[in-house]
């Protein structure tokens, strides 16, 4: 007997669907004529807590830190427990297996832990589900896989899973704990990938409340050449005068000065250098879940957890492939379905994507399509599905969308320009000149406006023009500017920052290493991470426009934690750790070994975090802690919040700790 074990119920239904045989569901199955099918509900099994190492731990204590355990647990999760049976049975009777879990690292990592939580000596198939269409998983079916080919996968979720709890409960509580010692009556969740996430927000906050306005001047000159004016900008000199540390003009008076001296000469400009090249931009690339997010976000503003639940609508409903995808690439063999799934998109009920798939030419082959990039998932695309349009809410018409946009960008040919750039000089100065000429517009007709980035320094349409050209000049302008504060991050770009995390590392010599870095988290669970921020209250959400700004714990939390926890160097070189691992370049047992001394080290330095003390009356004693009302043996009385540490104790007196008054300092 055959045995399917699927994520989720809903995805257990179609793959029953498309067996063979009549269909039979029972308790927690379904039986077919070409096997049975039963499911999961996300992880069955859920990690150990500390307590249920050593009963000693239930107790948070600095002296107990750091907790390593030396043989990983699992328990069954009390809400999957008649399941979990009924699993179990199943696998008893079954002469194969096939797992059916979603087509990613956690996908694998959950039905592989079941496999081995019941010491699993079947043989195990693996079937690659990235769309849920009967054609899609009639065509997984007959292309099963053998699981061991996805050992290294599950490898690599078990490190994610092990390494976030080493970071999680040990430094949690270390810096509870001294949190608590100084006065605070918190928790402060410490994470491997959360806690770098919040100091990005933390820190753009308090670039934008020590940002001070400066005004600069762009100078620009209008030239004229056979009948045609055009724009050139000035371009400082590397021992210019009054430029800012940017290499801007920031000082009026030259400015001014600069601007009276062009006027003044008489001789006209002459072009010293002017050079044009044809340059090629291929098509924008489909879409993974976090492009998806960004552009959702930029487009619609949605937030980045909408967009993922909308997108597994899509899934679910068949209409668009796996949505957790971190992959912008598409295998080859799938450009089969593409005059299919253009032929749909035609008959939709929405001009534009309509229009557009009638212009697509299927057998144009973009970098898309390319099998050495897929992995176990592929690009998010429409399926060969036809859509009702109307039918859907308003989100899933936009977020389907954006899908089919991309996916039509395929069929269009690439886009051709020249770019021409000239340098003029006039007045012993030097001018730069940028223009381009559309030759094949291609598949920025599918994005339009959206596709391009206008320069500060484009000027438009040039001339034609040579070397040694004289050129007239025209009138010159100083254009006074002044510098913004960085933009406060919303969920959609802090999201982005999360996935080109080498903009934000702190060690410069990583950043080129970080730059091919997927980023921290990963597609399912960015969204997730940054939902969970706000829902804790360490970020608010402010104005129409829901920006991101931190509360007062998430200012004490990342304040009190060392660079190596608050910055994303060491997280991001782990995630890179994370994706050799994957690909069977890097070893579990080291990567944990690694993390435990990590955790080992912050916990220590946890007890001379130095944090602010939170209280009406400071410990005289240790001037460390601060003295906090409790109820003893004979009634109430004030003691050291470092206890027991520091064994300071006063009696009550009037909700006031009886001291004598010239020990009361640090008192308000």
């Amino acid at each position: 007997m055959r045995l399917y074990i699927a994520e989720k119920p809903s995805m257990a239904a179609e793959i029953a669907k498309c067996l063979p045989g009549p269909v039979g569901r029972k308790d927690g199955y379904i039986n077919t004529g070409g096997g049975i099918v039963t499911w999961g509900y996300g992880h069955i099994l859920r990690q150990a807590e500390p307590d249920e190492y050593d009963p000693k731990y239930e107790r948070w204590r600095v002296e107990d830190l750091p907790i390593i355990p030396q043989s990983w647990k699992l328990f069954v999760a009390d809400s999957c427990k008649k399941q979990f049976e009924i699993i179990t049975n199943l696998i008893d009777q079954a002469t194969e297996i096939v797992h059916a879990g979603d087509p990613d690292r956690e996908g694998q990592l959950l039905i592989d832990e079941v496999l081995d939580y019941v010491n699993n000596q079947k043989p195990v198939r693996r079937i690659l589900l990235n769309a849920l269409d009967e054609q899609s998983i009639k065509k997984a079916i007959g292309n099963l896989r053998d699981n061991q080919e996805f050992y290294n996968l599950k490898q690599s979720a078990l490190a994610r899973s092990r390494a976030d709890w080493l970071i999680g409960m040990n430094l949690s509580r270390a810096y509870t704990l001294a949190a608590q010692q100084a006065g605070h009556r918190t928790t402060l969740p410490v994470g491997r990938v959360k806690t770098p996430t919040l100091a990005l927000v933390v820190r753009r906050e308090r670039e934008i409340e020590g940002f001070k306005q400066a005004d600069y001047f762009t100078v620009k000159a209008d030239f004229q050449h056979e009948d045609t004016v055009f724009t050139a900008y000035w371009k400082p000199r590397e021992d210019q005068p009054g430029l800012d540390t940017e290499g801007r003009l920031a000082d009026k008076a030259i400015a001014q000065a600069l601007l009276e001296a062009l006027q003044a000469a008489v001789e006209p400009a002459t072009v010293v250098l002017c050079e044009t090249t044809e340059k090629k931009e291929p098509q924008r690339l489909p879409l993974s879940l976090s492009t998806l997010q960004v552009m959702a976000g930029k487009k619609f503003g949605y937030d980045p957890q909408a967009v993922l639940d909308t997108a597994q609508k899509l899934y679910e409903r068949k209409l668009t492939t796996y949505p957790r995808s971190d992959c912008e690439y598409l295998p080859e063999s799938q450009q089969d379905d593409a005059v299919r799934i253009l032929g749909n998109l035609g008959g939709l009920a929405h001009q534009e994507l309509a229009a557009w798939s009638g212009k697509a030419e299927p057998a144009i082959r973009s970098r898309a399509w390319n099998d050495k990039k897929i992995t176990a998932h592929h690009a998010i695309i429409p399926t060969v599905e036809r859509c009702n349009f109307a039918a859907l809410t308003e989100t899933e018409r936009n977020i389907y969308f954006l899908i089919a946009q991309s996916y039509i960008a395929q069929f269009y040919p690439v886009h051709v320009y020249d770019q021409t750039r000239a340098e003029l000089e006039h007045a012993g100065e030097r001018f730069t000149a940028n223009g381009r000429i559309i030759k094949e517009l291609g598949w920025k007709e599918v994005y339009g406006a959206d596709a391009e980035e206008k320069k500060e320094d484009d000027s438009g349409m040039l001339p034609s023009m040579t070397k040694g050209d004289q050129i007239e000049f025209m009138r010159a302008s100083a254009e006074k500017k002044s510098t913004k504060a960085p933009s406060r991050f919303t969920a959609a770009t802090l999201l982005a920052a999360m996935k080109e995390i080498h903009k934000y590392v702190k060690n410069p010599d990583f950043k080129k290493q970080l730059k091919d870095v997927s980023g921290i988290g990963t597609e399912a669970t960015r969204a997730t991470i940054i939902k969970e921020l706000t829902e804790r209250g360490f970020l608010r959400e402010e104005t129409k426009k829901k920006y991101l700004k931190p509360t007062e714990p998430a200012y004490l939390l990342v304040d009190m934690l060392p660079d190596e926890i608050t910055y994303p160097d060491f997280t991001a070189l782990w995630e890179n750790i994370l994706n050799q691992m994957a690909e069977g370049n890097a070893n579990l047992d080291t990567f944990l070994g690694q993390q435990a001394r990590f955790a080992a080290g912050l916990c220590t330095k946890a007890k001379g975090a130095t944090i602010p003390l939170k209280g009406d009356y400071h410990c005289p004693r240790c001037r460390k802690g601060v003295l906090q009302l409790r109820n003893g043996k004979h009634g109430k009385f004030w003691g050291c919040s470092r206890y027991p540490a520091c064994r300071a104790s006063f009696d009550d007196k009037n909700d006031k700790p009886d001291m004598p008054p010239g020990r009361q300092q640090g008192q308000g």
